[in-house]
């Protein structure tokens, strides 16, 4: 019965947050590259003075699920989406780096090149800067390059090339912001690999079906958490009433 109330409290408790997470990953269903969380339990004995009768669950593992969104072709000049792995890197306000495939680009009043969220992005050579008046151009290799509006076209004029990175996904940790970041705080190098598609961006790889299944099935188990603690409470009674009369 104490092993009963331990699973069973802490289990309720750790179904609430894998709640909340199934429903953050649902709230994201049509945001640009987003990664699906995943959160997965175990149960560990309570180490204590006495017998070993009591466990409680833990959260064991906190990751993500790093599988390829769908790709949506929008034919604006500053949309890519990274094709199969690979990561786009961008500057951080303190000058760090991290890692998104949300690759809705913009400029700011400057010409510099970044994120709808306004984080910088990072080129092979430092931040790219777009000159005014210009077609841009967006190659498979993630090279940058222009062409004037207001004269004559002519050859191409290359600004730089976006910093790609194909890091382990193990090395890989979610912030905050939604960024990953290298566990370690380092920069990932430049892979020459990674290939890019201009023209076109990469959904939330977020299955709503599955969600929402997954919120109805969280649900039910929540109430069988509820009901072993019923019963675990009218057990206790029952005991209790059988000791008085004894």
């Amino acid at each position: 019965m104490d092993r009963l109330i331990y699973t069973a409290a802490s289990g309720a408790k750790h179904l609430m947050e894998l709640q909340s997470t199934t429903a953050n990953n649902l709230a994201n269903v049509s945001t640009t590259g987003f990664r699906a969380q995943i959160d997965s339990f175990r149960a560990v004995p309570v180490v204590a003075d006495g017998l070993p009768t009591r466990s409680f669950v833990v959260d064991a593992t906190v990751g993500a699920d790093f599988s390829s969104g769908p790709v949506q072709m929008t034919g604006r000049d500053l949309d890519v989406a990274v094709s199969g792995k690979g990561w786009l890197a961008v500057q951080m306000a303190d000058g760090s780096e991290a890692y998104t495939r949300a690759g809705a680009l913009q400029m700011n009043p400057n010409g510099l090149l970044q994120t709808s969220a306004g984080q910088t992005i990072q080129g092979d050579g430092g931040p790219i800067t777009v000159p005014p008046e210009v077609t841009v151009a967006i190659a498979g290799d993630g090279t940058i390059s222009t062409i004037a509006t207001t004269t004559k076209p002519g050859a191409p004029t290359v600004l730089g090339r976006l910093k790609l990175v194909n890091p382990p996904e193990r090395d890989l940790v979610r912030g905050d912001d939604g960024l990953f970041r290298m566990k370690d705080g380092s920069s990932a190098p430049a892979d020459p690999q990674v290939a890019v598609t201009g023209g076109a961006l990469e959904g939330s790889n977020v299955s709503p079906v599955d969600s929402m299944v997954s919120m109805i099935a969280l649900a039910r188990s929540f109430d069988t958490q509820m009901a072993l603690l019923k019963n675990a409470e009218n057990n206790a009674a029952k005991a209790s009433q059988i000791l008085a009369l004894s």
